[in-house]
C-alpha cells in the first residue's frame, strides 16, 4: 500500500513545477450554509487542475522513452500529462474517449503541446486503445489513477492542506478512478475523515463498495469529463476500503447548485467534478457536527465560464 513516505518524497520532487495553491475559509451563511467552510483552490494549480501533481511525479520518477508518453483521458489528466511532457522536453499523445470528451478540455490538451486522439465506443474501448498504442509504441504509458506514481502525486495536496489548515476533521472529495481519493486517504490515514461525492452518473465508487471492484460505470450527466472512471483502480480500491468509510451520491441537479452558490457567495468558478464535491454540503447530504472542521477540495477549474448559468 501507499506509504505518507512516498507522498512526501513525491512532494519534494514535484515542487519545482508546480503551484501551493491557496486554501481559504468562508464564512457562515456565505454559500447558504449555517457553518463556515474551509476550501483547498487546487483549481488554481497549473493546468487548471490537481492532475499536475501525478503527471509530473510520474514522468520526473519513471525513464521516458524516446517515444514519449502516452495517457487516456477525459481532460484534466491528458492537459496535465501534455503539459509536463512539454515542459521536460517529451512528446504526449492523449487519447480521449469522444463519449466524455468537451471542447473546452480538448482546446487545453492542444494548447499545452499534446497530440489528441478522439477514441470511439465507450471509455473502456477507449482505454483498450490506449493500452495498444503503449505497447506498440513504447512509449511511457501515464495511466490516470492506478499507479503508485500517479496516486503519490496527487496524495501531494494532501500534504499541502494539512499544512495549512490546522484541526482539520474531515475533507470532501470528488471521486472519478480513485487516485485523487487514495492518495488524499493513504496521506491522510486515521487522522482526517475522507469523504467520497459523486453523482448518480459517475458513482464508480459508491457500487464498488457494494458490488465489488470488478464493476465498470458507463459515465454520463454533467460531471462525467472530470469523473469518469469506468472502474475503480487496484491500488485506490486497497485504500479506499481500508480508509475511507463515507460515499456519497447525488443527482446532477444538486452540482449545478452547488455551482450557482459558490459563484454567489465567493465568485470562485470551479469545474463539475469540484462543484459535485460541494453538493454534499449545500444538499444537505453530509451535515457536519458542531464544531467540526470541514474542507471541500476544489479539485478542477476546466470547463466553459457559463457551464451552470440557467
Amino acid at each position: 500500500m501507499l506509504h505518507p513516505t512516498d507522498i512526501a518524497a513525491a512532494a519534494t520532487r514535484i515542487a519545482p513545477y508546480i503551484r501551493h495553491t491557496p486554501a481559504m475559509s468562508v464564512e457562515p451563511g456565505a454559500i447558504g450554509l449555517d457553518y463556515p467552510i474551509l476550501f483547498k483552490l487546487e483549481h488554481t494549480q497549473v493546468t487548471g487542475s490537481f492532475k499536475a501533481r501525478g503527471a509530473f511525479n510520474n514522468l520526473l520518477s519513471r525513464e521516458v522513452p524516446g517515444a514519449g508518453v502516452v495517457a487516456i483521458s477525459g481532460g484534466n489528466h491528458g492537459a496535465a500529462v501534455a503539459f509536463a511532457a512539454t515542459e521536460l522536453g517529451h512528446q504526449s499523445t492523449i487519447f480521449v474517449p469522444a463519449v466524455i470528451a468537451k471542447e473546452e478540455k480538448l482546446r487545453r490538451i492542444r494548447a499545452f503541446g499534446g497530440e489528441v486522439v478522439l477514441t470511439e465506443g465507450s471509455v473502456a474501448d477507449g482505454m483498450a486503445e490506449y493500452n495498444e498504442y503503449a505497447e506498440k509504441t513504447g512509449a511511457l504509458s501515464v495511466h490516470p489513477y492506478d499507479t503508485a506514481p500517479t496516486l503519490a502525486g496527487q496524495g501531494t495536496v494532501a500534504k499541502e492542506i494539512e499544512d495549512q489548515l490546522d484541526g482539520l476533521d474531515t475533507i470532501l472529495v470528488a471521486t472519478g478512478g480513485g487516485g485523487l481519493i487514495g492518495g488524499i486517504a493513504a496521506w491522510f490515514g486515521d487522522r482526517v475523515n475522507v469523504v467520497s461525492v459523486e453523482t448518480e452518473g459517475t458513482n464508480t465508487l459508491a457500487l464498488s463498495l457494494k458490488e465489488g471492484p470488478d464493476i465498470e460505470v458507463a459515465a454520463t450527466g454533467i460531471s462525467a469529463g472530470s469523473l469518469g472512471g469506468h472502474t475503480i483502480g487496484t491500488l485506490p480500491y486497497e485504500i479506499v476500503t481500508e480508509r475511507v468509510k463515507t460515499a456519497i451520491v447525488l443527482p446532477d441537479a444538486e452540482v449545478f447548485t452547488a455551482a450557482r452558490k459558490l459563484w454567489e457567495g465567493t465568485r470562485l468558478l470551479c469545474e463539475p467534478g469540484a462543484a459535485t464535491a460541494l453538493a454534499a454540503l449545500t444538499s444537505g447530504a453530509y451535515r457536519p457536527e458542531p464544531y467540526e472542521r470541514v474542507a471541500v477540495l476544489l479539485c478542477g477549474g476546466n470547463a466553459e465560464t457559463d457551464w451552470f448559468a440557467g
